[in-house]
């Protein structure tokens, strides 16, 4: 399989591929909307919205012509999540009934169902799913990454064992497809979280303390809609977790430490996709119909947080299971 498309030509895409051009026995197209990113990659080698400073493999090309779904073996989805689905039952007719499906976003597909039970509904190619602790701005560096590769078929993870060896990104696997694509998810609402909590207190003690509980909470959440708990423990799961948590780069913890220093307002969320405050709202939802709710503590203050007059002061006692 040689023939790889990206729908979108953003940072992930970008970066990822570009270490497929690198190995040059691939032909890698970056399929975009945006005319200037396929004027520079083409011409310049370089995306100069997304990496203005970095030199790209001239392999790598872009194009806004749809066709080239047609004779496309892998076609990975770099899209934003509220688009993927759409994306793909509009231009179903043109995509290679024999391609592999492979989803990078990360949330929610249409309704309540994760992008991957929404692909599998609306066509008959293999889908798979790429999800792991990945900054795009590491990745186009060459800086070693891990991510888990999720699909149903187990014979397909040769394929993508080959794509990616002998580059910096390291994958592990999972048939675990639906639970991959949970963790993807949850890790955005405990890294909301985890914002709130460090931008009142500055203590590694606290820190690691609702690290635990987050991690826990997570678990039980994954097990009751449907995953399976040894995905916890791959790149998908702890390594996703922890980058999103703990690290100043991650937009969904950049939203509690605003929240937590009283910057928040209705505007960061209108303007700025946060797939964890979506998504908050949408467990909530769907475990309240399920049992108790009072069982999830850190994710019953977050609804409160963003759909309630709320005291965030009063967070962490909360969370901890003290109501006071």
């Amino acid at each position: 399989m040689n023939k790889i498309v990206f729908i979108g030509s953003g940072a992930i895409a970008t970066a990822i591929g570009n270490v497929l051009a690198m190995k040059e026995q691939y032909n890698i197209t970056l399929l975009s909307i945006e005319d200037d990113v396929i004027d520079s990659i083409n011409s310049k080698n370089v995306n100069t919205k997304y990496f203005p400073n970095i030199r790209l493999h001239p392999g790598l090309k872009a194009s806004n012509d749809h066709s080239v779904l047609k004779e496309a073996e892998i076609i990975f989805l770099a899209i934003p999540s509220s688009e993927t689905v759409n994306y793909v039952k509009t231009n179903k007719g043109l995509i290679n009934s024999n391609a592999i499906l492979v989803n990078l976003a990360k949330g929610f597909g249409d309704g309540k169902r994760t992008i991957v039970e929404c692909l599998e509904k609306y066509c008959d190619n293999t889908i798979a799913t790429l999800k792991g602790p990945t900054f795009a701005r590491d990745i186009i560096k060459d800086h070693h990454t891990g991510i888990t590769l999720g699909c149903r078929d187990s014979s397909k993870f040769e394929i993508f064992r080959k794509l990616f060896d002998d580059t910096h990104i390291i994958l592990d696997y999972s048939d675990d497809i639906i639970g991959v694509e949970l963790l993807s998810i949850l890790k955005n609402i405990y890294a909301i979280a985890f914002g709130i909590v460090d931008a009142h207190f500055n203590s590694a003690n606290l820190r690691f303390m609702v690290l635990t509980n987050a991690f826990k909470e997570m678990k039980n959440l994954l097990l009751q809609f449907g995953g399976k708990s040894d995905t916890m423990f791959q790149y998908c799961g702890f390594g996703d977790f922890g980058l999103t948590a703990l690290n100043d780069l991650s937009r969904n913890r950049t939203l509690g430490l605003l929240i937590g220093k009283g910057f928040f307002t209705p505007d960061i969320t209108d303007n700025i996709l946060l797939e964890g405050h979506i998504a908050v709202n949408v467990f909530c939802e769907e475990i309240s119909k399920r049992n108790s709710i009072t069982d999830y503590y850190i994710i019953k203050e977050l609804y409160k947080v963003f759909n309630k007059n709320y005291d965030i002061s009063k967070f962490l006692n909360r969370i901890l299971g003290r109501n006071y």
